[in-house]
């Protein structure tokens, strides 16, 4: 029995696994195949446009050609002349349609679209391309988002243990230090007394309860109330868990019922996307610290297929790509090697996400603060008039 039995443990394990990662497996794969569409739909319309020569253009042809004739004029006259002139030129009349929109330029315009960060360098010019271009961030971002928030909940549970772990350990170093033999012992004891009063497992009445807690009576009012509003939540959580369905435990052999069970789980990790995210509060130094890092990163592995930029250029670039800022105005020699960084791209602009609210929250805290402090100024003070 205990031989089929692990067989069995196993394949559960394995089914809860699956199921538990099959909703960041679905937005994921659903991004990437909504990316590789458009970049096959886009290289198609775009970069078998024709492209006609229009009168504008010839017109360049000619201007140019007249200013190169007057070489002998003088220098800031010519240099005058020929900024004007190249500042009506168009760069479609310089550039194949076919070395712009390859299927991996084309990858690359679509996550600049629907991550909203739009560097300006490749954008459709037929006026289908347009419409399709209007259409295709009208889905994207939405799951674009939905990806962000759905890897938040992941970044954001990490981050939450790391930095809990990270006090834990800290208050532990601490306590070592500053720790004495009595000191310990009045500790060790205060922690069983509060744990014992914490804990309520029978059904006992309020006056019960606070008849069987000697130590409350003899604590200031303040304490004591915040003691016995403790119990009272511990004794209310005690009774209000939810009862577990025996009959569903006892015929959980029974496929049918077990795939309705795990359809419903699957359902309430769908419904808890974004859960995580609300939760976390963590210092916003932590979060700044933890950008520059991650852009520093990129910055120094950049340069190497980019030969153009520095280290500084590249955490420029870096930093107005994760905030969807995109000037525009670094452009890659090789995107097809930056698409590799897409991953990096979701998961930095998730972080950033995260500094933003978190610096949202403070903003927040700091504006009620702000308020109430002069609401507390202004307000009358109440005169005692004698009796």
């Amino acid at each position: 029995m205990a031989s089929t039995s692990q067989p069995l443990r196993g394949k559960r394990t394995c089914k809860k696994i699956f199921w538990a990662v099959f909703p960041h497996a679905c937005f994921i794969l659903s991004l990437v195949i909504y990316a590789f569409l458009g970049a096959l739909m886009f290289s198609h319309i775009e970069g078998n446009r024709k492209v006609n020569l229009s009168e504008e253009y010839r017109k360049f042809l000619q201007n140019l050609w007249h200013i190169s004739r007057n070489l002998s004029e003088n220098e800031e006259i010519f240099k005058e002349k020929i900024h004007a002139l190249l500042n009506t030129a168009e760069r479609d009349w310089f550039v194949n349609p076919k070395d712009i929109w390859t299927f991996f330029g084309s990858l690359f315009f679509c996550c600049t679209v629907f991550t909203t960060v739009g560097y300006g360098n490749t954008y459709p010019v037929t006026r289908i391309g347009k419409y399709l271009c209007m259409l295709y961030a009208l889905f994207g971002i939405p799951l674009m988002f939905l990806v962000l928030t759905d890897m938040g909940d992941i970044l954001a549970t990490v981050l939450s243990k790391s930095y809990n772990e990270f006090r834990k350990l800290q208050s532990k170093i601490l306590a070592s230090k500053l720790c004495s033999g009595s000191t310990c012992n009045k500790g060790d004891e205060l922690k069983s007394r509060t744990q014992s009063k914490v804990v309520i497992n029978e059904s006992l009445t309020i006056m019960e309860v606070l008849k069987s807690q000697a130590g409350v009576k003899k604590k200031p009012t303040k304490y004591r109330n915040a003691e016995i509003f403790e119990m009272l939540i511990a004794r209310e959580n005690e009774h209000t868990k939810p009862a577990r369905n025996k009959s569903i435990e006892r015929w959980s052999s029974c496929p049918e019922l077990a795939r309705g069970k795990t359809m419903s789980r699957v359902i309430e990790n769908f419904d808890k996307i974004g859960k995580q995210l609300e939760k976390l509060d963590v210092p916003i130094v932590l979060m700044v610290l933890v950008i520059f890092v991650y852009i520093s990163c990129a910055a120094a592995i950049l340069p190497n297929w980019e030969t153009r930029l520095d280290f500084q250029e590249a955490f420029y670039f870096c930093f107005i790509t994760l905030t969807t800022i995109g000037f525009g105005d670094t452009q890659l020699e090789h995107p097809k090697f930056f698409l590799f960084f897409s991953l990096y791209i979701i998961i930095g602009m998730e972080i950033v996400f995260i500094a933003f609210k978190l610096g949202q929250d403070r903003l927040i805290g700091l504006y009620k603060r702000v308020i109430s402090f002069c609401g507390e100024k202004k307000m009358p003070s109440k005169k005692v008039y004698p009796k």
